[in-house]
């Protein structure tokens, strides 16, 4: 059984005869774009990437660790 999906929006990067240039106002909402962009670059936003990459370094290897702790703890056991 096959389903037809309807996409409601429908891109196109010809130009279908038209002019290729960009309108006043796509250039007005991409400048509000990047000024939004530019202004979450602060010291804070430094900050939360070093903690995400952080964050993802430990989450990674968190399984590992305690598969050592416990392999380390069941030896010690077994030497007693």
């Amino acid at each position: 059984m096959s389903i037809k999906v309807i996409s409601a929006t429908h891109w196109s990067t010809a130009s279908d005869s038209s002019t290729t240039d960009t309108s006043p106002m796509e250039l007005s909402a991409l400048g509000e774009h990047l000024d939004l962009c530019r202004g979450s670059r602060g010291h804070l936003f430094a900050l939360h990437c070093v903690m995400e990459a952080t964050s993802r370094f430990v989450a990674s290897r968190f399984v590992t660790t305690l598969l050592v702790i416990a392999l380390l703890i069941g030896a010690a056991s077994l030497m007693l």
